[in-house]
């Protein structure tokens, strides 16, 4: 049987770091449905995300998405995050939304354009100076849309050479995450298009390269949880973008789509260690909420992330090992599936009353009144938004 304090003391500990992006107005490429309350600068995304780690406990961090969150000063934007409560976590770069990049960033057929897309990287580990953030976060829209329109390894080797320039960058404390994507919006060949590429990327660079996993970012029927299991393996997961997608890359909620999946993604987490301190793995939302409310849909999304976690730690791992040495097929997937069929939210209410919370964190933050406070406060001035 599974010690359920230990299970609390584990959920206790569990950091889930929130995206500044969600908090703005963002949502699909056909449209974009403005809210009232929307923060209108990056102050004012940390206050939001302030309240969903007040209503929660485990969400601590806020990462930066640059240009969308630039400032003049990054060192009193993490005072200004301190003051909330809360501090900068991971720094996101952006080099998908210049005109320069149609043909792709650090792997465009252009010297200059190259050049200029490795200075924004090299900018982003300045700012985690600034910031004392640990984690740059690097994703490419970089691909081509038909045979023959570039040399497909030559663009590897560029790849390449751009990930050296910023691994050489980096301070003795901070490391890159690498994510990848099957595609979009590079429709015939992308250049970073699954976990493969990327870890043969981080792998010849050393250990300050990691894998980032990003939920929404495989083909349907993707085993995501044996890329997990390899990664923690391997010492080469670096963190996660939870999200959900039923098609495609739609950033919904986690836990929307296929909350088995979910489970099965945690107990891999759990079984490799990837819990544990010197693991260093991060576990960050990256969720777009176009037309649920914002913070809510936050702090719904890391009561997702707690549940599935919660049941992932209650498997019995003697049980487990036992029925699959003995080769008892249905009795292994019966030790499996009775934690995860398990209602663990009395479970995570007393966690939450005995960490002075309310056990509710929807209700308890629908009742506070923030969302009418910050609604009136923030009508007036240009709502922020993910640039699109």
């Amino acid at each position: 049987m599974t010690d359920t304090s230990a299970v609390k003391d584990a959920l206790r500990r569990q950091q889930i770091e929130t995206p500044s992006w969600a908090y703005g107005n963002s949502g699909t490429r056909f449209k974009v449905f403005a809210q009232r309350g929307v923060p209108r600068t990056p102050q004012e995304k940390i206050d939001d995300a302030a309240q969903v780690h007040r209503f929660t406990g485990v969400a601590p961090s806020v990462a930066v998405h640059i240009p969308w969150d630039k400032v003049d000063d990054y060192a009193a934007l993490a005072a200004h995050a301190k003051e909330r409560g809360v501090r900068i976590g991971a720094v996101n770069t952006n080099v998908f939304q210049d005109d320069d990049y149609m043909l792709g960033s650090v792997t465009n057929p252009d010297p200059a354009v190259r050049r200029k897309a490795l200075d924004h990287l090299l900018e982003a580990v300045d700012i985690m100076d600034l910031t004392g953030s640990r984690d740059l976060k690097l994703w490419f829209s970089d691909g081509t849309n038909y045979p023959g329109q570039d040399d497909i390894r030559t663009r590897q080797d560029r790849m390449a050479e751009a990930l050296a320039a910023v691994y050489e960058r980096l301070g003795d404390d901070q490391r890159f995450l690498l994510e990848y994507k099957l595609f979009e919006p590079a429709f015939y060949a992308t250049d970073l298009p699954d976990w493969g590429t990327s870890y043969a990327h981080c792998l010849k660079l050393g250990p300050k390269a990691q894998v980032v996993v990003d939920t929404g970012h495989h083909a349907p029927g993707t085993n995501i949880e044996f890329i997990v299991a390899f990664l923690l393996r391997e010492g080469k997961l670096g963190g996660f973008d939870f999200n959900s997608r039923f098609y495609a890359d739609d950033d919904l909620m986690v836990g929307a789509a296929d909350p088995f999946q979910l489970f099965r993604i945690m107990y891999e987490v759990v079984r490799g260690g990837g819990y544990d301190a010197e693991a260093g793995v991060a576990f960050m939302l990256d969720q777009c909420h176009n037309i649920e409310p914002k913070i809510q849909g936050q702090i719904r999304s890391v009561m997702n992330v707690q549940e599935a976690t919660a049941k992932a730690l209650l498997v019995d791992a003697g049980a487990l090992r036992s029925a699959q040495e003995s080769g008892e097929v249905l009795e292994a997937n019966a030790v499996f599936m009775d934690a995860y069929n398990t209602d663990v939210r009395p479970l995570l209410a007393e966690l939450r009353e005995e960490m002075g919370l309310h056990p509710d964190p929807v209700a308890a933050y629908k009742a506070s009144g923030y969302y009418e406070r910050v609604a009136e406060d923030r009508k007036d001035g240009q709502a922020a938004g993910w640039g699109a």
